[in-house]
């Protein structure tokens, strides 16, 4: 199946971005049906992925340091949260990217444009590994069981993001944010911040079982084919 930038021409994302704010769809599934299949989920992949999130903070804790990592999101109704993750960065990281993009002119204005970095000094070599099979991402099941994500969703980002959002920041505060969704499984590597934006208000417009169900299974694909980063 192609990604479903490929879809939608480029303009037809951006002046969505610069649109008014999305209108969310709203009825059973999303009112309870959402959460059901979150939960159900959630137990149901528990007992086969905690040996596997028990490994990885094994092996991610040789190093000495921590083997989770929790970094404060935004979530729904502006509401702050842990996002946990398996470590993947080194010990002080914070301090590393900042040297790293005070000597690196061109790496700073990715990181301004994209928070995200093509070659980042901070991640391990398990951690870039773990990105790219997005076998970090595990722990987020507790989030998940908590409530404060849904395996579907808007990316969680940090309050520096919402202004990249514009209008947009509306329809992202009033969603969970997710696990995976149609960035994730959309090339997210290549595509750009305004883009992702327009994704997340017409996941808002279109939002429903079957379609969240199909990007749980694309995730899949998306995982064996390491588009992490």
């Amino acid at each position: 199946m192609k990604d479903y930038v490929e879809f939608f021409d480029t303009n037809y994302l951006l002046e969505i971005h610069a649109a008014a704010p999305s209108e969310i769809r709203t009825g059973i599934y999303q009112k309870f049906g959402k959460r059901t299949l979150d939960v159900v989920l959630a137990l149901l992949l528990v007992p086969v992925l905690a040996p596997i999130v028990a490994l990885l903070w094994v092996l991610v804790r040789r190093d000495g340091g921590s083997g989770f990592f929790g970094h404060t999101r935004i979530g729904r109704n502006n509401k702050p949260f842990r996002c946990w993750k398996v470590r993947t960065m080194v010990h002080g990281a914070e301090e590393k990217l900042k040297t790293y993009l005070a000597e690196n002119p061109e790496a700073a204005e990715e990181w301004a444009r994209d928070h995200k970095l093509t070659n980042d000094p901070r991640i391990t070599p398990l951690g870039n590994f773990l990105r790219k099979t997005s076998l970090d991402e595990l722990p987020q099941l507790w989030n998940v069981l908590k409530g404060e994500m849904s395996f579907v969703g808007p990316r969680p980002i940090v309050t520096a993001e919402l202004e990249k959002y514009g209008t947009a920041a509306e329809t992202y505060l009033a969603l969970k944010p997710g696990i995976t969704g149609l960035w994730q499984v959309s090339g997210r590597n290549d595509v750009s911040y305004n883009e992702r934006v327009a994704m997340d208000m017409d996941y808002a417009k279109r939002m429903a079982f079957g379609l969240d169900l199909e990007l749980i299974l694309r995730t899949g694909t998306s995982v064996v084919g390491t588009t992490g980063r």
